[in-house]
């Protein structure tokens, strides 16, 4: 049913009649009042900045103007609401100052087109790779610049061209104190800061829009004598075009580039923060550098300041309920009739009432928050460094010295790693472990030399790798090291338990380890000492690997798992019964990635549940999973390989206690001859005639459990859940054994009776 017959049966008003008269309503009624709050925020920022900015008061206008509409059409982010900002005002002043006003013009719209080459070549997402702290700080050092800047003029004198010249100043221009400017701009200062206490109703109009309207009325009335806004004519008379420069080439295509580069990110993270702040449609990020270049040409042909998305004018856009680029476009109109018709208001404000917001402004983009992360994180130099550079020297040299730090800083954080010695077991002991952590390449090197060279001459040394990264260097001393300690009657073992190894070096270029190794997995072999010689056997003795290991497990293992064990300590809830073989190769925790407390383990050879009671140990496993420990289900878990099987299969002669167990196996041994499908199936899937044995065995056990007398109940009221597994080895793949098939495990084919 069309809205338009939703209309006509329901009879209600809200429903649209069609797509444009719905959006129509949907303007009136969200973005038409939002613009005006955010024409009345930008009005007086705009004109505070082009102050600031030494430019003339009106480009800041035109600015407004152009931002609001022509940025606000062609740009990608619908609530994005832009204009001249502050954060380029200390760049535009220097420019001003070094070209004149009609060059900085052409630098603007030089810097447009920039940005447009920048949205077509869709690398608006890469201007992004800007560390945070760098971004804070560059706002910071922006908002103090500003402030400093803005402080001679709130005591009646004029702002300098530098932070430094504006400093050495000021204890002259404290002698010189105009105190009718001082009174204004602290006016505007304090109505700014305790505006936002207002409650009700009154509270939502902007506070710089009260701040300024107060300041200006106390200035008319009370003979203060303060300085006002001058304008040369209309909106329309200052219109200026851009002219070229007379040489200097090369700093004109730097203030282009700086420009271009900081309204750009200044515009990506705007967008990008507003899109936090709504549910809505997202920022299209290279169609809005295309809108702001589109609309800094405009400016700049028009002579207005540089344009940029404003988080703040954006920020009042998104909480004055606006919907769509509706409320920015008209922003911009608002502003224009404003220029043109009511000019006149404009010459009535003080400039110490402007200079009292840029104040107010200045100091809020220094976030105390953002410097406590950066203290929290380590990034404090970086912060310091960025907002000294910014203050100092430029904006543009300021952030390319904050990232070089920014990045100096991550490479010594990811190249840095932890090496140290220790001696091991008791004192006068031959035997050290060297330790080596982290990122190892040549930055290392000295550190790892250090280390290498204190170890003792004759020691029995393990080096444990625990690396993710390591390049030929680093690999190249260690072997060098390796091979002179050997010759000196030592011995070294090297332990490699990270990601990375150190045969990959020489193999082609280092690359990180994808994937870190399984703690706690490997075998024995794997990283001891596997030498059978003599003497060696003599050193280390039949339990070296069963010590070394419980030796590796307190100091790398154990740590991780001791506060989950310590919540075990007064008893065990596991969840299944697994039943397996005895064979080593078969680790249950391994194949269902479970640990402490999951699994209530029962093993034997053949994985068998003898029948009738024949077996008390098996019989007490049962009774006390089922009884005492209510788990929920029971796993019958087969291998490949099976000794058991295979003598089961062969007949083959073993010892009387053997033969005797493997009895219990026979059932299973009858039912394969005899040709249970389960075998049929284990033989389409590749496997022998023993591992088709051992298949068959597990869906019989799975049988004897449902029907042993001590599970039998539980499992037909579904409180326990009986299913079969059999565990490939040569492929550490695990197979689900069914009543009639044998299915490779994936969750999208896990039973019900698995799914516990």
């Amino acid at each position: 049913m069309s809205q338009a017959e939703a209309h006509e049966r329901t009879g209600d008003p809200h429903v649209s009649q069609s797509p444009l008269t719905d959006r129509l309503r949907g303007v009136l009624r969200h973005d038409l009042p939002a613009s005006v709050v955010v024409f009345l925020v930008a009005l007086p920022l705009s004109l505070g900045i082009a102050i600031a900015s030494d430019a003339p008061i009106m480009a800041g206008l035109i600015a407004a103007v152009i931002g609001g509409i022509v940025a606000g059409a062609v740009g990608g982010s619908p609530l994005l609401a832009s204009g001249p900002a502050a954060g380029l005002t200390v760049v535009v002043a220097e420019l001003v100052a070094k070209f004149g006003w009609q060059v900085t013009c052409a630098i603007t719209v030089a810097a447009g087109v920039l940005q447009i080459l920048f949205g077509l070549s869709r690398v608006a997402r890469a201007a992004l790779a800007i560390s945070p702290v760098v971004v804070h700080a560059m706002l910071a050092g922006i908002g103090i610049t500003i402030a400093i800047q803005q402080l001679q003029v709130l005591l009646g004198g004029t702002s300098r061209s530098s932070v430094w010249q504006n400093l050495t100043q000021l204890p002259a221009q404290l002698t010189r104190l105009h105190w009718g400017d001082l009174v204004i701009g602290l006016i505007v200062i304090v109505t700014l800061l305790s505006w936002k206490k207002v409650p009700g109703a009154l509270g939502r109009v902007p506070g710089a829009l009260v701040a300024v309207v107060a300041a200006t009325v106390v200035s008319l009335v009370a003979p203060l004598g303060v300085e006002r806004i001058v304008m040369d004519g209309s909106l329309f008379d200052a219109i200026a075009l851009p002219s070229l420069p007379e040489g200097k080439w090369l700093a004109v295509a730097t203030g282009v580039l700086t420009v271009a580069l900081i309204a750009s990110v200044e515009s990506l993270l705007s967008a990008v923060a507003v899109d936090k702040m709504h549910s809505g449609t997202r920022t299209d990020l290279n169609r809005e550098l295309i809108g702001q270049g589109t609309a800094n040409i405009a400016s700049g042909m028009l002579g207005g300041l540089p344009i940029t998305g404003v988080i703040v004018r954006s920020a009042t856009n998104v909480a004055a309920g606006a919907k769509s680029k509706a409320s920015t476009i008209l922003h911009g109109v608002w502003i224009l009739l404003f220029s043109v018709l009511l000019a006149g208001i404009v010459q009535q404000i003080p400039k110490a009432a402007l200079a009292g917001l840029l104040i107010v402004i200045g100091v809020q983009l220094v976030k105390v928050a953002h410097i406590r992360l950066a203290h929290r994180t380590g990034d404090l130099w970086v912060y310091l460094i960025t907002v000294a550079g910014v203050m100092f020297l430029n904006l543009l040299e300021g952030v390319l010295i904050g990232l070089v730090v920014a990045i100096a800083l991550v490479v010594w954080r990811a190249a840095r790693a932890d090496i140290h010695a220790e001696p091991v077991g008791e004192p006068g002991s031959r035997r050290w472990r060297v330790v080596i952590e982290g990122t190892c390449t040549f930055l290392s090197l000295p550190k790892l030399s250090g280390v290498l060279d204190s170890v003792p001459e004759g020691a029995d040394v393990t080096v444990e790798l625990t690396v993710d990264f390591i390049d030929h260097a680093a690999t190249d001393v260690l072997h060098e090291w390796e091979r002179r300690h050997r010759e000196a009657g030592g011995t070294v073992l090297i332990d490699e338990l990270g990601s990375d190894a150190l045969s990959a070096t020489t193999q082609g270029p280092p690359q990180r380890g994808s994937s870190a190794q399984a703690r706690g997995l490997e075998p024995w072999k794997a990283w001891q000492d596997t030498d059978t010689a003599a003497e060696a056997q003599l050193r280390s003795g039949p339990l070296r690997p069963m010590l070394d290991g419980i030796s590796r497990y307190t100091r790398r293992h154990a740590p991780m798992v001791r506060t989950h064990l310590n919540e075990l300590r007064d008893g065990q809830a596991p969840r299944s019964l697994f039943l397996t073989c005895a064979d080593s190769r078969v680790v249950p925790n391994v194949i269902t990635h479970s640990g402490p407390g999951d699994l209530f383990t029962v093993r034997n050879v053949g994985n068998l549940i003898p029948a009738e009671n024949a077996d008390t140990s098996v019989e007490a496993a049962l009774a006390f999973a089922v009884e005492e420990l209510a788990v929920s289900s029971i796993i019958i878990c087969g291998h490949s390989g099976c000794g058991a099987m295979g003598a089961l299969l062969n007949d083959a002669p073993v010892s009387t206690s053997i033969r005797e167990w493997l009895d219990h196996a026979r059932p299973s041994l009858h039912a394969y001859v005899a040709g249970h499908p389960v075998a049929a199936a284990a033989a389409a899937a590749g496997f022998d005639t023993r591992d088709q044995l051992s298949i068959v065995n597990v869906a019989i056990q799975v049988e004897t459990a449902r029907q042993h007398p001590l599970v039998a109940i539980a499992a037909a009221t579904g409180a326990v859940h009986i299913a079969g597994l059999f565990f490939d080895i040569a492929t550490a793949t695990v197979w689900h054994v069914g009543t009639d098939t044998v299915t490779e495990h994936h969750d999208e084919l896990l039973p019900d009776a698995v799914r516990v």
